[in-house]
Protein backbone atom coordinates (compact mmCIF):
# COMPACT_ATOMS: atom_id res chain seq x y z
CA UNK A 1 0.00 0.00 0.00
CA UNK A 2 1.38 3.37 -0.95
CA UNK A 3 2.30 5.93 1.71
CA UNK A 4 -0.49 8.33 0.75
CA UNK A 5 -3.08 5.53 0.81
CA UNK A 6 -2.17 4.38 4.28
CA UNK A 7 -4.92 4.92 6.83
CA UNK A 8 -4.09 6.96 9.87
CA UNK A 9 -6.02 7.17 13.10
CA UNK A 10 -8.00 10.35 13.47
CA UNK A 11 -6.88 12.66 16.23
CA UNK A 12 -9.50 14.59 18.13
CA UNK A 13 -9.06 18.36 17.81
CA UNK A 14 -7.60 20.13 20.82
CA UNK A 15 -10.17 21.65 23.12
CA UNK A 16 -10.37 25.43 22.75
CA UNK A 17 -8.83 27.46 25.54
CA UNK A 18 -11.38 29.03 27.86
CA UNK A 19 -11.93 32.73 27.29
CA UNK A 20 -11.48 35.04 30.27
CA UNK A 21 -14.68 37.16 30.32
CA UNK A 22 -12.77 40.13 31.74
CA UNK A 23 -10.32 40.05 28.83
CA UNK A 24 -13.06 39.44 26.26
CA UNK A 25 -14.79 42.61 27.47
CA UNK A 26 -11.72 44.64 26.46
CA UNK A 27 -12.15 43.81 22.78
CA UNK A 28 -12.37 46.92 20.63
CA UNK A 29 -10.50 49.83 19.09
CA UNK A 30 -8.42 52.15 21.29
CA UNK A 31 -6.71 55.47 20.59
CA UNK A 32 -3.38 56.13 22.30
CA UNK A 33 -3.65 59.14 24.61
CA UNK A 34 -0.43 61.12 24.00
CA UNK A 35 -0.99 63.29 27.07
CA UNK A 36 -0.71 60.23 29.32
CA UNK A 37 1.66 58.08 27.29
CA UNK A 38 5.41 58.13 26.74
CA UNK A 39 7.52 56.82 23.87
CA UNK A 40 11.22 57.24 24.45
CA UNK A 41 14.69 55.76 24.38
CA UNK A 42 17.81 55.19 26.44
CA UNK A 43 21.30 55.12 24.92
CA UNK A 44 24.79 54.90 26.41
CA UNK A 45 26.82 58.12 26.06
CA UNK A 46 30.63 58.26 26.16
CA UNK A 47 30.66 54.67 27.45
CA UNK A 48 29.91 55.78 31.02
CA UNK A 49 26.37 57.08 31.37
CA UNK A 50 22.90 56.93 29.82
CA UNK A 51 21.06 59.64 27.93
CA UNK A 52 17.26 59.43 27.94
CA UNK A 53 14.88 61.09 25.55
CA UNK A 54 11.24 61.10 24.55
CA UNK A 55 9.10 61.96 21.53
CA UNK A 56 6.32 64.24 22.71
CA UNK A 57 4.29 64.16 19.47
CA UNK A 58 2.92 60.73 18.65
CA UNK A 59 -0.36 59.04 17.82
CA UNK A 60 -1.60 55.54 17.32
CA UNK A 61 -4.38 53.02 17.56
CA UNK A 62 -4.72 49.59 19.09
CA UNK A 63 -7.22 46.93 18.22
CA UNK A 64 -7.45 44.54 21.15
CA UNK A 65 -9.03 41.13 20.86
CA UNK A 66 -9.47 39.84 24.39
CA UNK A 67 -10.87 36.51 23.23
CA UNK A 68 -7.90 35.88 20.92
CA UNK A 69 -4.92 38.14 21.74
CA UNK A 70 -3.08 36.92 18.63
CA UNK A 71 -5.55 38.95 16.54
CA UNK A 72 -4.67 42.22 18.31
CA UNK A 73 -2.90 44.93 16.30
CA UNK A 74 -1.06 48.21 16.83
CA UNK A 75 -0.24 51.24 14.66
CA UNK A 76 2.02 54.02 15.97
CA UNK A 77 3.38 57.16 14.28
CA UNK A 78 5.99 59.36 15.95
CA UNK A 79 7.01 62.87 14.84
CA UNK A 80 10.81 62.97 14.86
CA UNK A 81 10.90 66.77 15.33
CA UNK A 82 9.35 66.30 18.79
CA UNK A 83 12.48 64.58 20.17
CA UNK A 84 13.43 65.92 23.61
CA UNK A 85 16.51 64.93 25.60
CA UNK A 86 16.51 68.08 27.73
CA UNK A 87 19.38 69.72 25.82
CA UNK A 88 18.41 71.90 22.86
CA UNK A 89 21.71 71.62 20.98
CA UNK A 90 21.70 67.85 21.31
CA UNK A 91 18.08 67.66 20.13
CA UNK A 92 19.00 69.77 17.09
CA UNK A 93 21.88 67.41 16.27
CA UNK A 94 19.54 64.39 16.53
CA UNK A 95 17.07 66.05 14.12
CA UNK A 96 19.86 66.78 11.63
CA UNK A 97 21.15 64.68 8.75
CA UNK A 98 23.75 63.12 11.05
CA UNK A 99 20.97 61.18 12.72
CA UNK A 100 17.22 61.19 11.92
CA UNK A 101 17.15 63.85 9.17
CA UNK A 102 13.74 64.98 10.45
CA UNK A 103 13.18 67.41 7.59
CA UNK A 104 13.37 64.65 4.98
CA UNK A 105 11.93 61.83 7.10
CA UNK A 106 9.55 63.46 9.58
CA UNK A 107 7.81 60.31 10.87
CA UNK A 108 8.98 57.12 12.53
CA UNK A 109 6.32 54.39 12.33
CA UNK A 110 5.49 50.95 13.67
CA UNK A 111 2.97 48.57 12.10
CA UNK A 112 2.32 45.30 13.88
CA UNK A 113 2.11 41.98 12.06
CA UNK A 114 1.71 39.45 14.91
CA UNK A 115 0.84 39.40 18.59
CA UNK A 116 1.13 36.68 21.23
CA UNK A 117 0.43 36.16 24.90
CA UNK A 118 3.57 35.00 26.66
CA UNK A 119 1.85 34.13 29.91
CA UNK A 120 0.02 36.01 32.61
CA UNK A 121 0.00 39.72 31.83
CA UNK A 122 2.98 39.55 29.45
CA UNK A 123 2.62 39.90 25.68
CA UNK A 124 4.85 40.30 22.65
CA UNK A 125 3.86 42.32 19.61
CA UNK A 126 5.98 42.13 16.48
CA UNK A 127 5.94 44.16 13.33
CA UNK A 128 7.79 46.59 11.10
CA UNK A 129 9.63 49.66 12.41
CA UNK A 130 10.41 52.32 9.82
CA UNK A 131 13.04 54.99 10.52
CA UNK A 132 14.17 57.25 7.69
CA UNK A 133 13.80 55.07 4.58
CA UNK A 134 14.60 51.76 6.31
CA UNK A 135 11.99 49.23 7.45
CA UNK A 136 13.06 46.32 9.64
CA UNK A 137 11.33 43.88 12.00
CA UNK A 138 10.90 44.76 15.66
CA UNK A 139 9.44 42.81 18.60
CA UNK A 140 8.23 44.66 21.70
CA UNK A 141 7.70 42.87 25.02
CA UNK A 142 4.79 44.41 26.91
CA UNK A 143 3.12 44.03 30.27
CA UNK A 144 -0.60 44.71 30.56
CA UNK A 145 -1.14 47.11 33.47
CA UNK A 146 -4.90 46.73 33.60
CA UNK A 147 -7.98 48.77 32.80
CA UNK A 148 -9.83 51.60 34.50
CA UNK A 149 -12.62 54.09 33.89
CA UNK A 150 -11.33 57.65 34.35
CA UNK A 151 -13.22 60.60 35.83
CA UNK A 152 -14.54 61.52 32.37
CA UNK A 153 -16.02 58.08 31.81
CA UNK A 154 -13.31 56.93 29.40
CA UNK A 155 -12.42 53.26 29.52
CA UNK A 156 -8.62 53.04 29.53
CA UNK A 157 -6.08 50.28 29.17
CA UNK A 158 -2.39 50.53 30.02
CA UNK A 159 0.72 48.78 28.76
CA UNK A 160 4.41 49.27 29.40
CA UNK A 161 7.30 47.62 27.66
CA UNK A 162 10.58 47.88 25.85
CA UNK A 163 12.71 46.63 22.98
CA UNK A 164 16.39 46.82 22.09
CA UNK A 165 17.66 47.73 18.64
CA UNK A 166 20.95 48.48 16.94
CA UNK A 167 20.51 51.98 15.50
CA UNK A 168 22.94 51.19 12.71
CA UNK A 169 20.38 48.72 11.34
CA UNK A 170 18.25 51.75 10.47
CA UNK A 171 21.10 53.81 9.03
CA UNK A 172 21.76 55.87 12.19
CA UNK A 173 25.52 55.48 12.11
CA UNK A 174 27.00 58.84 13.21
CA UNK A 175 29.63 58.52 15.92
CA UNK A 176 32.87 59.95 17.26
CA UNK A 177 35.85 58.09 18.69
CA UNK A 178 36.95 58.80 22.26
CA UNK A 179 40.60 59.38 23.16
CA UNK A 180 40.28 56.80 25.91
CA UNK A 181 38.83 54.22 23.55
CA UNK A 182 35.29 53.44 22.58
CA UNK A 183 32.80 55.75 20.94
CA UNK A 184 30.59 58.70 21.87
CA UNK A 185 27.22 57.01 21.27
CA UNK A 186 26.38 53.34 21.72
CA UNK A 187 24.96 51.44 18.77
CA UNK A 188 22.51 49.67 21.07
CA UNK A 189 19.40 51.66 21.95
CA UNK A 190 16.62 50.69 24.32
CA UNK A 191 13.14 51.81 23.25
CA UNK A 192 10.68 52.44 26.08
CA UNK A 193 6.88 52.44 25.86
CA UNK A 194 4.38 53.52 28.50
CA UNK A 195 0.98 53.52 26.85
CA UNK A 196 -2.46 54.66 28.00
CA UNK A 197 -5.20 54.15 25.41
CA UNK A 198 -8.88 55.10 25.39
CA UNK A 199 -11.58 52.80 24.05
CA UNK A 200 -13.43 54.24 21.07
CA UNK A 201 -17.14 54.03 20.39
CA UNK A 202 -18.09 51.05 18.27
Amino acid sequence: MGLFNRKTSETAPAAPRPVDPALAALTGKYAIDPAHSSIGFTVRHAMVTNVRGTFSDHEGTLHLDGADPSRSTAVIDVKIASIDTGIGDRDGHLRSGDFFDAETFPVMSFRSTTAEQLGGEKYRISGDLTIKDVTRPLSIDLEFNGTATDVYGNERVGFEGSAEILRSDWGLTWNAALETGGVMVSDKVRLNFDISAIKQAA
